[in-house]
């Protein structure tokens, strides 16, 4: 799944043009942090999914490889605050998406994840603490429970339905119910795709559930010749089938979707590392999209459906 590595590509825009950001991202000499950027700049080598870069033009192709290369400076920890001066050079890479119909889909991937960027700004206001007479203010800490609630809860507050919940919901909730999970989780695509199926990651996550190609072979999808990812009943099968499982193994709505977010392996290491079987034992220590992602699930299904994702039960057989 590793929806969560669409920062992989987009945190580098902080940097973009040689702006002052990127300047102050800058780390001291470590052997340790030169190692770490040499792993992502060869993970994102090997990773992005180079139609993106095929479909520009050499100058848009230079822009984007230099967006990649700044987010190694940006690597170093889960602070969901680094993401918020993301927001300007991310709307501003839409128009280039845009301009062509190889990445259009990439740009339908963008505009659903801008939110993030709003919120990370929302929630470093809310957290910053007063800043003391002389000196400048201390680093605010983690977002609280509340805080994701009512930041999330304010973003989605007037957000009209996307264009494709209407036919979308009804047919594919059916579906979820097949699957042994509440048919109300079918909103998960709001938050991966705004419903929409042609949505497609750089790091090459596609369809309404955003799976990726790894991930939905083993679910059962096919590729090829047609990618069945990009089929809503497909793909809804598909997501229903690995939430369950991930239910099954966490017992926890929230655990199911960080892991659904961040990988399971990731979420059960953090469990056992911190002698703990809750969320919010772990979430400052998954990754930054993941500790926006959870809470925007749930904000996501009180506003669809007026549900809290912990009230939530698996259907009876």
């Amino acid at each position: 799944m590793k929806a969560r590595l669409f920062f992989l590509w987009l945190v580098g825009a902080v940097g973009a043009e040689g702006g002052a950001l990127g300047q102050q991202a800058q780390q001291p000499a470590n052997p340790l942090w030169d190692e770490l950027t040499r792993s992502v700049e060869t993970w994102a080598r090997e990773n992005v999914d180079e139609e993106v870069l095929k479909a520009l033009n050499r100058t848009d192709q230079e822009q984007v490889r230099s967006l990649l290369n700044e987010f190694t400076r940006r690597l170093g920890g889960n602070s969901v605050y680094d993401l918020g001066p993301l927001k300007q050079n991310a709307t501003r890479l839409l128009p280039l998406l845009q301009q062509s119909q190889e990445t259009r889909p990439y740009a339908v991937w963008l505009q659903t994840h801008l939110d993030y960027l709003d919120a990370a700004q929302e929630l470093q206001r809310r957290m910053q603490p007063q800043p003391p007479k002389r000196g400048s203010a201390p680093p605010p800490p983690p977002p609280t429970a509340e805080a994701q609630r009512t930041v999330w809860d304010k973003q989605l507050e007037s957000r009209p339905l996307p264009t494709g919940a209407k036919t979308y919901v009804p047919q594919l909730k059916p579906i979820f119910l097949a699957a042994g999970i509440p048919a109300e989780l079918v909103w998960l695509a709001e938050v991966e795709s705004s419903f929409n199926p042609e949505a497609r990651s750089p790091v090459g996550a596609a369809g309404l559930f955003q799976l990726m190609p790894a991930t939905a072979k083993s679910l059962g999808l096919s590729l090829s010749p047609k990618d069945e990812r990009l089929n809503p009943e497909r793909s809804a099968q598909a997501a229903a089938k690995y939430l369950r499982y991930l239910y099954g193994r966490f017992a926890d709505w929230r655990l199911a979707f960080a892991a659904y977010n961040a990988g399971e392996t990731r979420v059960a290491n953090l469990l056992a590392q911190n002698n703990t079987r809750a969320y919010y034992g772990i979430a400052p220590k998954l990754p930054a999209e993941t500790q926006l992602y959870v809470p925007k699930i749930e904000a996501t299904l009180k506003k669809r459906e007026g549900r809290a994702l912990t009230d939530l039960r698996l259907p009876r057989a």
